[in-house]
């Protein structure tokens, strides 16, 4: 029973994670300025001569080491969270099929379709279970840390990735003013047509999705 549950919630993380990947693919394509961890993403690779993707796997391997370290647990989602969205980046980028936006009406348009593709991504990836993504644990441990709000905290991580992306040549512009502010809206909205609670999903640790699937055998 428990095998049949566990192959539909991993196929909505994959689900979740390709769209995640394919809206942050949508938002770079738009050119007028990436999403805040993407200009940190973008400034790496830039100064590294990597791809982005390689270098979001990189950045999710140092983050999760950091939060573990830090006492946080973590699920099958954080890591197929860190390998695959950089992976799809990658394929998605070098497929070339999105094009880069000429104007900045264009821009802005696919700026905003790709925030609500991410949104979708996020309903799909959290709704699986697995864990949360090596960021929204970085999160979680500065919130636990700091005793600030959550929001304070991803805002002032938002802020700090933002800067030093920018300082490394990543492309940081009204795009990623945009970003900051819209996608709650567009996770608020996209929650709402699926008529998604998210604080109705206790999600797995990787321990217990592992037990879950091979249990011990008694005696």
């Amino acid at each position: 029973m428990y095998f049949k549950s566990f192959l539909l919630r991993f196929l909505s993380m994959i689900a979740g994670l390709f769209f995640y990947a394919l809206g942050i693919t949508v938002t770079i394509k738009a050119n007028i300025g990436y999403t805040p961890w993407d200009v940190f993403h973008a400034g790496i690779a830039n100064k590294t001569g990597l791809s982005i993707g390689a270098v979001i796997i990189i950045v999710g391997l140092i983050l999760v080491i950091i939060v573990t370290l830090l006492k946080e647990k973590f699920g099958l989602g954080t890591i197929s969270n860190i390998i695959l969205i950089g992976l799809f980046i990658d394929i998605l980028i070098h497929l070339n099929i999105i094009p880069t936006a000429e104007n900045f009406i264009i821009g802005i348009i696919l700026l905003i379709l790709g925030l609500f593709i991410i949104a979708i991504g996020a309903y799909f990836y959290i709704k699986s279970g697995f864990g949360a993504g090596p960021r929204d644990n970085l999160m979680v441990v500065f919130a636990r840390k700091s005793k600030l709000p959550a929001g304070l905290c991803r805002s002032i991580i938002e802020l700090l990735v933002t800067v030093f992306g920018w300082l490394l040549g990543g492309m940081a512009g009204l795009g990623t003013v945009i970003s900051v502010i819209a996608i709650g809206f567009c996770i608020q909205i996209v929650f709402r047509i699926f008529r998604f609670d998210v604080t109705s999903v206790k999600h797995e640790t990787l321990k217990e999705t592992w037990l879950n699937l091979f249990p011990p055998k008694a005696g």
